[in-house]
């Protein structure tokens, strides 16, 4: 309905505007571009599959990854899931190597969650802290909030390396 309504108006049928000249008319297409643009970045995001590149947030050495395979089973991967990565990138004298293969605990995710509340919270990125076999980090220090809901999935010593908890 919206969409019919501004390309009338567009092409100066409507004549609720066709006093006030092509200013009207441009102002209803940047918005309908505007609105097309946030309609596109919503629906964009998606949870942690294969292939998803995240950013490292702590200091194991890593600096970006890629997601193998989203463990459980699943087809993807959300906050507090353990996923299995390729690092991309690494800072030279690390503990984590370019090329190694990483479990990791995924901290952020541009995926919106909602909360027992009613709330729900999502960030600008996705990101992921490097973990070893037995679950625990390999950094000794977290950047960034990390989100709450880690407590229910047993990871307790990221929350506690985390600067600010979302």
């Amino acid at each position: 309905m919206a969409a019919s309504f501004v390309s009338k108006c567009s092409r100066g049928d409507c004549s609720l505007f066709r006093g006030l000249g092509t200013n009207v008319s441009n102002l209803l297409s940047t918005a309908t571009r505007m609105t097309w643009s946030n309609f596109l970045s919503q629906h964009q995001r998606t949870f942690i599959q294969m292939r998803t590149v995240l950013k490292v947030v702590d200091n194991s050495g890593a600096k970006k990854v890629m997601c193998i395979q989203p463990l459980k089973g699943r087809k993807g991967a959300r906050l507090g899931d353990t996923i299995i990565a390729s690092v991309k990138e690494a800072a030279p004298n690390g503990k984590v190597k370019k090329g190694a293969v990483v479990r990791g605990v995924v901290v952020r995710a541009a995926m919106q969650r909602g909360r027992c509340d009613g709330s729900e919270v999502k960030f600008d990125d996705n990101a992921v802290v490097i973990i070893d076999k037995q679950g625990q980090p390999v950094g000794s220090r977290v950047f960034g909030p990390v989100p709450h809901e880690l407590r229910k999935k047993k990871h307790v010593k990221i929350l506690a390396l985390a600067e600010h908890i979302a």
